[in-house]
């Protein structure tokens, strides 16, 4: 079965890491028809939407979808990209690799953040001059979504840690939602887990990661932690991700546009990359995604290496070592 995945290169380094990974995609031999779409400051300029009707309609169609990165008009593209394939769960793994010098080397972290709600859903307003308020919406069924994806997510993949990250101490009505719910669910799971406010979490993750594995959280707050965990094990250039839905899904590299690096081929091509082996795993080429991910920590360990891991490759260096290794 042909599987049609669009493919939205974006801004910036998504110009340069997206068809990193399509070119390793295609050295798989997967049944898979790519079809490129636009998105981003370039498209806005040029005709005023950055994420144009036809861009829309191809994420909608696909199979899967992979995107690079946007620039100023990321709320306008990778918003609305995510509602479009139905994405109610982020899935952000943080995991030092051998070789590379990371803070805390034995880091393995999934986020699973809520993708739908919190303050990312645009609800702003201007009372008067000088003053604005931003609307936070959380909702049981959203909340049991998320729990029910993070709890199944741990029990698949063998981790023994659950955590569910809050702040229902100071958001009492909207994080006490999500907490209660998320531990009614762990609970009828028969999973241990725990629960940590989120602001300490940031300091644990940082002394101890090892005691942590997948950790459920609210919208930004999954934004901000597994940001924050990027640092300790080398950086965004690691770091893939997907958005999933009932029956669609989009994957992309945690990482945003890097204008300062835009251009000069020196982009960490990883992140985008291991996005890729996150959609083969979707679409259930179980092993190709495992080779895929082999190939990749074989080149991290060994090199060649882009300048943000300490090396003096390119990005064209960096897949032609992958596709080798393949």
């Amino acid at each position: 079965m042909t599987h049609e995945i669009a493919v939205i290169p974006g801004d910036g380094i998504g110009q340069e890491v997206t068809p990193a990974a399509v070119e390793v995609l295609d050295a798989l031999q997967v049944d898979f028809e790519f079809v490129e779409g636009e998105a981003g400051d370039a498209v806005a300029e040029r005709t005023g939407e950055a994420l144009p009707e036809e861009t829309r309609a191809l994420a909608a169609d696909a199979d899967a979808t992979l995107f690079g990165a946007a620039g100023e008009t990321a709320a306008d593209v990778i918003l609305p990209l995510r509602s479009i394939v139905g994405s109610f769960a982020n899935v952000r793994p943080a995991r030092s690799y051998p070789g590379l010098d990371a803070i805390q080397p034995e880091t393995d972290i999934v986020f699973i953040r809520e993708n739908t709600e919190g303050v990312y859903t645009g609800i702003e307003s201007e009372i008067t001059d000088g003053v604005r308020t931003l609307t936070r919406v959380v909702t049981e069924e959203a909340s049991r979504d998320i729990a029910e994806f993070g709890f199944e997510y741990a029990r698949k993949n063998d981790f023994d840690d659950v955590t569910i990250a809050h702040k229902a101490n100071v958001m009492r009505q909207t994080d006490g939602l999500f907490l209660d719910v998320a531990e009614e669910v762990g609970d009828s799971f028969g999973m241990e887990y725990d629960t940590a406010l989120m602001d300490a979490l940031a300091m644990h993750l940082v002394q101890r990661p090892e005691e942590y594995g997948v950790v459920i959280c609210p919208n930004l707050a999954g934004d901000m932690l597994s940001d924050l965990s990027a640092g300790i094990v080398g950086g965004l250039g690691l770091l893939p991700s997907a958005n999933v839905g009932e029956a669609n899904a989009l994957f992309e590299p945690v990482h945003g546009s890097a204008p300062d690096i835009a251009g000069q081929g020196i982009a960490n091509p990883a992140a985008m990359i291991l996005s890729a082996a996150m959609l083969l795993d979707h679409l259930e080429y179980g092993e190709e995604a495992d080779r895929l991910r082999t190939a990749v920590e074989d080149v991290l360990a060994e090199g060649p290496r882009t300048p943000d891991l300490g090396g003096d490759a390119g990005t064209e260096d960096v897949t032609t070592a992958v596709i080798d290794r393949l």
